[in-house]
């Protein structure tokens, strides 16, 4: 039977798996994960109900084991009624034991329970080599899956790696087991505009 791996242990094996595509010349060049970063905006929303904040930060201290901290606004927009400095969301960072259990956590539990997911979106891996996902709904994860649905609120996780670029990036992150889409999926335009042809083709 082939043992589980823990993420930390596939981020171990980064150099020997990558090292022929990236031309690695010694293991510290291989891309290591440097933190994880949860963040839920609240928005105007906080101005209908102050105790929201509030509770979406007990929640995801319950998700992360982590207490989070409020993000104030940068800059006051009166159309939105937000002056500097008013809390308008909750972010948590987590680095080390927290960041690998919550990793772990993430990919085999949590995404396996979002309805209808058919696999990251490879776009999601940004030119510096950071991983980028929107979450719709925080009970995915069991610490908060039997909440009430009019409480649902939706967050982003951005996986910041030491990955030099997208393609490096990538590599890197399936290589932990994210579930990324097929690149077959990439292939469809191409494929459904040769049926056309053929159609076109057949019909003269």
């Amino acid at each position: 039977m082939t043992k589980h791996l823990t993420v930390k242990e596939k981020e171990r094996l980064a150099f020997e798996k990558m090292k022929n595509t990236f031309h690695y010349k010694n293991v510290m060049a291989a891309p290591k994960l440097q933190k994880i970063v949860l963040n839920v905006g609240t928005g105007t929303a906080i101005k209908k109900d102050k105790n929201k904040n509030d509770a979406i930060s007990d929640r995801l201290t319950k998700i992360t084991g982590q207490k989070v901290a409020l993000r104030g606004a940068k800059k006051s927009i009166s159309s939105f009624k937000v002056r500097q400095g008013d809390p308008i969301g909750v972010t948590v960072t987590l680095r080390g034991k927290r960041m690998y259990a919550f990793l772990e956590k993430f990919i085999n539990v949590a995404l396996p329970r979002t309805k209808d997911f058919r696999g990251i979106s490879r776009k999601a891996v940004d030119n510096v080599g950071n991983l980028t996902i929107g979450i719709k709904e925080h009970t995915i994860f069991p610490e908060t899956a039997d909440e009430d649905i009019k409480d649902i609120f939706g967050l982003s996780i951005t996986l910041v790696s030491t990955a030099k670029n997208q393609k490096e990036g990538l590599a890197f992150f399936e290589l932990l087991g994210m579930p990324f889409k097929k690149e077959e999926s990439a292939r469809q335009p191409a494929l459904a505009k040769a049926k056309l042809l053929l159609a076109g083709n057949g019909e003269a």
